[in-house]
């Protein structure tokens, strides 16, 4: 039975792909590949395969999805094994789910293949936990845009220890404002992870304050971390200095 494979790309290195991954690629057919996919990881997909960019642009995505979806129809009528690639995990904030039921309502045999969110990888990669004990022990994952715009209601997020939020760099600014006006201290550390896992990644040190009056320079893609977790690293990190101050 002909298959699409909805498949997580994790953040952008190519070790960081799952086994399952890998070995659907290297045997696709057609692959359809997100913005955020990186080219070490599409060389990883079978040289013979159909690749088709299927990336959105700020503005077009209801109409571009629209695309993509008789895309996706039209590659699983001509091929056995068809690759929908998307950074991170096809089932956080990557339509995943929309495109799974309407793929099977007309009959498409689907698949997921989770994959490493940036959201998790993002902070783990520069020492910055998600939960720590006597620290933090709740966590979520929030978009920081919204069909028209960003996300409004922050009200229900501010007691949970740590905020990470994706897609959030464009309306920065606002967002740590509204998580100021909702309950969370201006001098609450914040961390952004640009382009986590690639040769060219980055963390970002600021407060919600210096974010909310715009003295903090990030670019996308960037993953926002808001808590007390993110000082933890700073403490780690001069741990760590300290030590090899006195190995020298």
């Amino acid at each position: 039975m002909n298959t699409i494979y909805l498949v997580g790309a994790g953040p952008g290195d190519p070790d960081l792909l799952t086994v399952k991954a890998h070995r659907l690629l290297a045997a696709a057919d057609a692959v359809l590949y997100d913005r955020l996919v990186s080219p070490e990881i599409l060389a990883c997909a079978n040289p013979n395969a159909e690749l088709h960019y299927v990336g959105k642009e700020e503005g077009e995505q209801e109409t571009a999805q629209r695309r993509i979806l008789e895309l996706m129809a039209l590659c699983a009528r001509r091929h056995r094994s068809v690759v929908r690639l998307k950074g991170g995990d096809p089932m956080v904030f990557g339509r995943g789910a929309e495109e799974w039921l309407w793929l099977a309502a007309r009959g498409i045999a689907v698949e997921i293949v989770p994959g490493i969110s940036s959201a998790i990888a993002a902070p783990s990669l520069h020492g910055i936990p998600l939960t720590l004990r006597g620290v933090a022990r709740s966590f979520a994952v929030i978009t920081g845009q919204a069909e028209g715009g960003m996300t409004e209601s922050w009200e229900a997020y501010a007691p949970v220890d740590t905020l990470v939020i994706l897609m959030g760099v464009k309306h920065r600014a606002r967002i740590a404002a509204a998580l100021i006006a909702a309950g969370r201290p201006p001098g609450q550390p914040v961390a952004f992870v640009e382009r986590a896992s690639t040769p060219r990644q980055r963390c970002v040190e600021s407060t919600l304050a210096e974010v909310a009056r715009g003295e903090t320079q990030v670019e996308p893609p960037a993953v926002f971390i808001a808590g007390q977790v993110v000082a933890h690293r700073v403490t780690a990190r001069r741990r760590v200095l300290s030590a090899d101050l006195r190995v020298a």
